[in-house]
């Protein structure tokens, strides 16, 4: 089993940054991609961005490319999120999540979950 702990969250203006970290424990964790999910009050949930177990792929939903970065350092069994140039329509609860067959957006091919940490941009 793999546990995974959001961090990183708060209030920010528009235009400005935060960076989110995922922590893992509890399994190997460059078995897994890791995958950010975030979703907004009254919204379906979105897929934000992934990042592979071991070669460095990265996925961008098209409405943070060129704004959001992954990362991922498996020595710290950790995941990060670098969130620039934000607005107020990325306002929503982040999430991570692992899957060893997971790519991409689809939420059903990730396994484990954490709880989510709250993303507000309002000035």
């Amino acid at each position: 089993q793999l546990q995974l702990v959001e961090s990183g969250g708060g209030l920010v203006q528009p235009g400005g940054s935060l960076r989110l970290s995922c922590a893992a424990s509890g399994a190997t964790f460059d078995y897994y991609a890791i995958g950010w999910f975030r979703q907004a009050p009254g919204k379906e949930r979105e897929g934000v961005s992934c990042i592979s177990a071991h070669d460095g792929r990265t996925y961008y939903a098209d409405s943070v490319k060129g704004r959001f970065t992954i990362a991922r350092d498996n020595a710290k069994n950790t995941v990060f999120l670098q969130m620039n140039s934000l607005k107020s329509e990325d306002t929503a609860v982040y999430y991570c999540a692992a899957g060893v067959w997971a790519w991409g957006s689809e939420a059903q091919d990730y396994d484990y979950w954490g709880q989510g940490t709250q993303v507000t941009v309002s000035s």
